[in-house]
């Protein structure tokens, strides 16, 4: 099965779970923005969750499914129509040969990911398919997809092709889906007002007394200069050391929360460097770093202040959460009867 892109609209790349171990070498981790929804769109064909998937940024894209196709797509909350069919969001859907897929208007988020059953079939480098565009290495020839490019998936699992089969009994028309729908994971549906938890960081106690109440108090504006290596943010009131202090350089994670000199917030995220010399003054906990992926230049948000234990609680609730999808899909999937709609 081959998926040929017609139309990549603003930024298509290929990326999965991210490039582990290598980080002492200087090399990325990588992967997907919103973890949460690439590895709901890989079980929702059947795929392991480290599955390679497409993140869509925002508007544009156009792809032609050259064959029968069982995909999935979670994330932002698009407009998403093939053969003139809206298709919708987090659930596997089954979309017939000669079919164009676009995706249209961006109501919520930013960022949203196809899984395929099978995945994508690209090399590996270091372990991982993410596609880390600075060092251009990974995903499709190390950069984004263009006009024209051809992308290969790789066999279906067996559970892929009881799905596949479950869908197409009775389809008639040229798009196929399940009554039910894993949408509960959607961050993009939740971004009115958006809180996000964060920890203190090492360096917290460092900055004068209004500056650590600033960065929990005051609301924050995803600046312009923003992309996957990190949001800068931009504050009503700049955050400030108590006295003045420079560092050697430090590891930092997915989350981590810098401040520069000149004051302005910014959150390290998937295309992070491995070290930084700028003072850490918190952490975001692991189950709201997805929230960014879904934030976009000029989006809001304010911080809430958690204890580390909150924080482990909440990532293994979520952990639960995705345990329990994948076994409700492996066992719906292994019944008999599986109603669609057309």
């Amino acid at each position: 099965m081959t998926i040929k892109v017609v139309r990549p609209g603003l930024l298509v790349t290929v990326q999965d779970l991210g490039r582990h171990g290598y980080q002492k070498y200087g090399v990325v981790a990588g992967g997907a923005m919103d973890t949460g929804a690439s590895r709901a769109a890989n079980l929702l064909v059947g795929n392991e969750e480290s599955e390679a998937v497409l993140e869509i940024t925002l508007t544009g894209t156009e792809l032609f499914m050259e064959k029968d196709t069982l995909l999935a797509i979670c994330g932002a909350r698009m407009s998403v129509t093939a053969g003139g069919e809206t298709l919708p969001l987090w659930r596997p859907v089954l979309v017939r040969a000669g079919m164009n897929v676009k995706f249209g208007a961006c109501q919520s988020g930013c960022r949203s990911y196809l899984a395929v059953a099978g995945g994508f079939d690209v090399p590996e480098v270091m372990g991982s398919k993410s596609t880390y565009l600075r060092g251009a290495i990974g995903g499709y020839f190390g950069r984004a997809l263009k006009s024209g490019d051809v992308l290969a998936a790789k066999a279906p699992s067996l559970l892929s092709e009881r799905m596949e089969h479950a869908l197409r009994r009775g389809c008639t028309g040229s798009v196929a889906v399940p009554l039910w729908h894993a949408s509960h994971f959607a961050i993009a549906d939740n971004l009115a007002d958006p809180i996000i938890r964060a920890m203190t960081g090492t360096h917290y106690e460092l900055f004068t007394e209004t500056s650590r109440a600033s960065l929990f108090s005051q609301s924050f504006q995803i600046s312009a200069q923003s992309d996957r290596m990190g949001y800068r943010l931009e504050g009503t009131e700049k955050l400030t050391l108590a006295k003045p202090l420079e560092l050697l350089s430090e590891a930092v994670a997915n989350g981590t929360v810098q401040v520069p000199a000149g004051g302005e917030p910014i959150v390290l995220l998937a295309d992070r460097q491995t070290t930084g010399g700028y003072l850490r003054i918190a952490q975001v906990a692991t189950v709201d770093i997805p929230v960014f992926a879904q934030l976009k230049p000029g989006d809001r948000f304010r911080f809430e202040r958690i204890t580390q234990q909150e924080a482990e609680q909440l990532y293994l609730d979520s952990e639960r959460d995705m345990r329990m999808l994948k076994a409700a899909i492996t066992l719906k999937f292994n019944a008999a009867n599986e109603r669609v709609t057309r």
